[in-house]
């Protein structure tokens, strides 16, 4: 089982396939989700204390904050893709 790791920053990783959306966090409905998600313990922080520049939305349906912003993000996840 051959799985494809996507580095979102400071040593952290998610599994590329896994992953559903990658967005900014500025908009209102991205503000509310990151709640919701905090109040149903489905929040994974991987900030390590500094500034949320992305929202990452898995599959299993936890969000995930990183201090990268989500176009690099998307740029990784997409060449990612193309080498598998």
């Amino acid at each position: 089982m051959d799985q494809n790791l996507l580095n979102i920053g400071f040593g952290n990783t998610v599994v590329a396939e896994r992953v559903v959306a990658i967005v900014s966090p500025n908009s209102a409905p991205m503000k509310r989700l990151k709640d919701e998600a905090k109040d149903e313990k489905r929040l994974v922080d991987a900030t390590h204390g500094r500034r949320t520049r992305s929202i990452i939305i898995m599959d299993s349906n936890h969000i995930v904050l990183s201090a990268i912003q989500a176009e690099t993000i998307s740029q990784r996840y997409t060449a990612l893709k193309g080498s598998a």
